[in-house]
């Protein structure tokens, strides 16, 4: 068995409000075209199989795991990043998250946001069972009290 080549294909993505081409194998994970093509490095690889959340990004307002996430299956979808939520991280759930002292080292944080944000577009008065169901991404520090805490600051804040 030889190498297996993936013929090119070209892509218009809409991504943060800005319109780009890519050129790229039509089954290329999302996660790599925001980081390897498109220099947006917020969403991050953690387990490759849509399992923990840390590259979360959101498609028409939807939280999509980005790394198990093909870009043919993107059609006319418009992605929304951690870059790309706020100019300057004065959304309602950063700030929640920032008042609530939820980050620890920081490596799962836009992927916890960036679900919290699809939740709250989904549900935006949730209480603790709505966000414990709905709030599926991973925290290796543990900080899924803070987390809880900080959906319902933002939700009592508004969430746009």
């Amino acid at each position: 068995m030889g190498i297996r080549r993936h013929a090119l294909a070209k892509f218009s993505v809409n991504v943060n409000g800005k319109h780009q081409e890519v050129d790229v194998p039509a089954d290329t994970p999302l996660l790599w075209v925001l980081r390897d093509n498109l220099g947006l490095t917020g969403a991050k690889f953690g387990c490759g199989a849509g399992y923990c959340g840390a590259c979360t990004v959101l498609v028409d307002g939807k939280a999509v795991r980005s790394c198990s996430y093909e870009i043919q299956q993107l059609k006319n979808g418009k992605v929304t990043t951690i870059e790309g939520l706020s100019a300057s991280a004065d959304h309602p759930v950063q700030k929640a998250w920032l008042d609530n002292d939820v980050p620890q080292c920081g490596y799962c944080q836009a992927g916890q946001i960036m679900s919290a944000v699809a939740l709250l577009n989904s549900k935006p008065h949730p209480n603790e069972a709505d966000i414990d169901a709905g709030m599926t991404n991973l925290c290796r520090c543990g900080t899924y009290q803070r987390i809880r805490q900080a959906v319902l600051a933002a939700s009592k804040e508004g969430r746009r």
